[in-house]
């Protein structure tokens, strides 16, 4: 429980700078999921575990990506530091194939190597997790519905898991997933008129 409280306190740093939309937020990126890598292991959810692995590699990504501004195509775009967006839309087919695949996978590895007795709803969180990081990476401002989503069904599965804590944490970060979209509307707005 002592890891669960911690990694709770690290999840709402991150939170408040993911919504201030601080690069910092990937050095808590680092953090919390090096501590709910042992949570999620003992309460025998697998596939929250994995991810957390694929968490540490994407803060190592975002922090590169958001630091530099290198756009997809591999050149360094004219800003400093990599600028809000929206998802570009030749980009949404490529992202909800790598979810349903993820899904998928995730589905099966669990219902046949592991004892998970919530192989669906733990492989759903975790493969719209592993679209959601990606998208936040590239700093494109639907990840906040993305997120509001695994929020939801995160805090119920965490419940059915008893895992209270982590359970009240995943109920904030869905409410303040909505207003971190508005936020980002805002702070997109201002770097368009700064560019002007």
């Amino acid at each position: 429980m002592t890891l669960e409280i911690l990694g709770t306190a690290v999840g709402i740093i991150y939170l408040w700078l993911e919504y201030r939309a601080s690069i910092y937020l990937w050095i808590a990126g680092i953090i919390m999921p090096a501590i709910y890598i042992f949570v999620y292991y003992n309460a025998g959810l697998y596939a929250d575990f994995g991810i957390n692995i694929y968490y540490l590699l994407i803060a190592l990504y975002g922090w590169f990506v958001w630091k530099t501004g290198f756009t997809l195509t591999g050149k360094r775009s004219e800003a400093k530091e990599l600028e809000i967006s929206r998802t570009p839309r030749n980009a949404w087919r490529k992202i909800i194939i790598a979810y349903a695949l993820s899904q998928v996978s995730i589905a099966w590895l669990l219902c046949n190597f592991t004892d998970s007795t919530v192989p669906w709803p733990d492989s759903f969180t975790t493969a719209l997790s592993i679209v959601g990081m990606w998208m936040l990476a590239r700093k494109y401002i639907e990840q906040w519905w993305v997120w509001c989503i695994v929020d939801v069904a995160s805090s119920a599965l965490y419940i059915y898991k008893e895992l209270y804590f982590t359970a009240a944490l995943y109920a904030v970060y869905a409410i303040i997933a909505i207003f971190g979209y508005y936020k980002w509307i805002n702070l997109m707005q201002k770097e368009m008129n700064h560019e002007k």
